[in-house]
């Protein structure tokens, strides 16, 4: 009996269709096919950012996440992979994007395989994809694949787009496969600098009550 994991796919487009979630679409199906032939499965889930827009400004205003946005967190924070995909605006990844990762918490996708990838109008943009959102993802010390998928209007059904897509799924169903992100979590959690929410992510902690009675204490209550 074959193994399931999960991968979430993030996308940042804006359109409906959108260019963005069709690219992120392509890489995730690859991976599927790739993984059924790695001898396991992975299950699909999407989190479009487009309907969290204002939820994902209050979150980032309140401090807290509406249930929306905790729901697409909770989702993130049980994959085994994820893809990214943003649109690229003046040169920048989408604020879409960047909303969401301000929200997570900083330990969330500590070890987890990521494939970046952006898509825009043009390929002076194509740099936008390892020169932001590979940053971004390191600082979040995620692991995102050596390769990364840019798809410009005049890439769309290129033989070199699809190698690129079919080389970033390998590199991710590799890493799925080798659990790179249950065995470094494992062996080196205690080795980051952690926040305080992101402890609870952490492997055999038991999550803190934060309604006990010391903890209203301890935020000032009664």
């Amino acid at each position: 009996m074959s193994t399931t994991r999960r991968l979430v796919i993030v996308s940042g487009g804006t359109s409906d269709p959108s260019s963005t979630r069709m690219l992120a679409d392509r890489i995730a199906q690859r991976a599927v096919i790739r993984a059924a032939e790695a001898g396991f499965d992975l299950e699909l889930s999407v989190v479009e950012l487009r309907p969290l827009a204002a939820d994902l400004a209050s979150a980032q205003v309140t401090g807290f996440a509406p249930a929306t946005v905790q729901e697409a967190i909770d989702r993130l924070a049980q994959a085994d992979a994820v893809v990214v995909a943003t649109p690229v605006y003046k040169a920048g990844i989408s604020g879409l994007v960047k909303s969401f990762v301000d929200v997570l918490d900083q330990d969330l996708l500590i070890a987890t395989p990521v494939v970046l990838a952006a898509t825009a109008g043009t390929a002076r943009h194509a740099l936008v994809v390892d020169e932001q959102l590979r940053s971004l993802f390191a600082y979040l010390r995620a692991l995102p694949t050596p390769t990364s998928v840019f798809a410009a209007s005049d890439d769309w059904g290129s033989s070199s787009l699809s190698e690129r897509i079919d080389r970033a799924a390998t590199e991710l169903v590799v890493l799925i496969e080798a659990g790179v992100r249950d065995r470094m979590r494992e062996a080196s959690w205690h080795r980051y600098q952690h926040t305080f929410g992101g402890a609870a992510s952490a492997p055999g902690f038991d999550a803190v009550d934060l309604d006990s009675d010391l903890m209203r204490l301890a935020a000032g209550g009664r």
